[in-house]
């Protein structure tokens, strides 16, 4: 097996109305999670917050601490928040085992111990997608299943942003020190997500998109309101997003993403929304 990872900088927001595309995709986009029998992360200086993925197909992967961390266990000052999006898999945490299926989720809380990932045919192999932020006590790691989930249908098809938002690691449903995840699922017809935009001044947001299908592409937007940017990206890639930056996104098809926020406070519901005519 093998652990990489590289480090993304904060950037001023005057600083990145000069980016061009390349620096805006060097600094934002995260392109490869999944490599088979690799471990790869990266560790954003956006409240900390480190995006990864880990695609088991012949070996059991070792979620490994990394140099940046001086810490023994990956778990020891951190919490993470995974997402199943391959085949069936297991995540071991310590002694204790857990089988992931489909677009289900886990929440490992602090701790000192190894965390391994496997799946359960190298035919179809797990692929776990995972954000982990810094934590100040340990709770309890616990399974969450869309049936477990607080789903909300909004939009309409009228103005293609029909989908469901599944909250699934959210404090309403567990206790965490910053983590707060979710899915977003998209009806077929719609491509809209997260309209009207918004900002959230307390948190640092990443996306990851999929079942995006082939052939096909999600526009990404971001920026300040009054500035904004865009990001073409494919299947299975990822994106983060500042603090005061919007992040919204439409695609040449349906899809869905999973969202991962991180900082100071746990309410989902704290946004600053701008009217879609006031963006430029």
């Amino acid at each position: 097996m093998r652990t990489n990872y590289d480090l993304r900088y904060a950037a001023h927001p005057d600083d990145v109305k000069s980016y061009d595309t390349q620096r805006l995709r060097k600094d934002f986009l995260i392109p490869k999670l999944f490599v088979s029998d690799e471990v790869n992360m990266t560790y954003s200086m956006y409240d900390r917050v480190i995006v990864g993925g880990a695609m088991p197909v012949n070996e059991c992967l070792k979620l490994e601490s990394i140099e940046p961390l001086k810490a023994l266990f990956f778990t020891s000052r951190r919490e993470i928040g995974v997402f199943n999006v391959g085949g069936d898999g297991y995540i071991k945490i310590g002694d204790d085992e857990y089988l992931l299926t489909y677009k289900e989720a886990m929440y490992v809380g602090m701790g000192d111990r190894d965390i391994h990932f496997s799946s359960a045919s190298a035919d179809k192999p797990a692929k776990f997608y995972f954000v982990s932020t810094t934590a100040h006590m340990h709770y309890p790691c616990q399974k969450i299943t869309k049936k477990d989930a607080i789903s909300v249908e909004l939009g309409a098809l009228e103005t293609a942003n029909h989908r469901n938002i599944n909250k699934m690691l959210v404090s309403q449903i567990l206790p965490t020190c910053q983590i707060q995840m979710g899915m977003t699922e998209l009806n077929t017809g719609s491509v809209w997500n997260t309209m009207p935009a918004h900002i959230h001044s307390r948190r640092m947001e990443a996306y990851f998109y999929f079942e995006v299908p082939e052939g096909q592409t999600v526009c990404h937007f971001m920026g300040e309101p009054q500035e904004t940017r865009h990001i073409f990206l494919q299947n299975e890639m990822a994106v983060l997003s500042p603090e005061w930056s919007i992040h919204s996104a439409a695609a040449t098809s349906n899809y869905t993403f999973i969202w991962g926020m991180g900082g100071e406070n746990l309410d989902y519901g704290d946004q600053d929304f701008f009217a879609v005519t006031d963006l430029k």
